[in-house]
């Protein structure tokens, strides 16, 4: 049972980046300006971890514990930039379910290497036939989706 709402929340999780790419593609044309419309989702995400901190009473992580985190750690926050920001350019003219599949896609093809590989600390996982054959249908359902 525990699996399945994992499962579900994760899927829940999906929705929201694609009701997320929709919403911030309308903050685009309303602001007429990709870089305000990325800024302003992510001020809503800054105001959305404050809540979650004061909520949970989480304590200020250490300068000793901030220190010894590895320098690439700390690039997330940029690359989560990089993405909305792509996410808002492309929208208009890929679409929705095109521009989501090949996120899919790609993300499945860096996921699976990155596991193979056991980067950034992960544990390694091979790739095995069934992973190729995962990705392999997604970017069939890519080619299947695509305008």
């Amino acid at each position: 049972m525990q699996t399945w709402l994992l499962y579900l929340l994760a899927l829940g999780a999906g929705i929201s980046v694609a009701v997320q790419q929709v919403l911030n593609g309308n903050l685009r044309s309303a602001l007429n300006s990709p870089a305000w419309a990325g800024f302003v989702s992510y001020l809503g995400g800054l105001a959305t971890m404050a809540v979650v901190l004061v909520a949970t009473r989480e304590p200020v992580p250490s300068w000793k514990l901030v220190t010894a985190v590895p320098w690439w750690a700390w690039s997330g926050g940029i690359l989560g930039g990089v993405f909305i920001l792509l996410m808002i350019l492309l929208l208009p003219s890929l679409g929705a379910a095109t521009l989501l599949a090949l996120v899919v896609g790609g993300q499945m093809l860096a996921g699976i290497a990155m596991d193979h590989f056991g980067v950034f600390g992960l544990p390694a996982h091979p790739v095995s036939v069934s992973r190729l054959a995962g990705i392999a249908l997604v970017i069939g359902g890519v080619l299947l989706i695509k305008d």
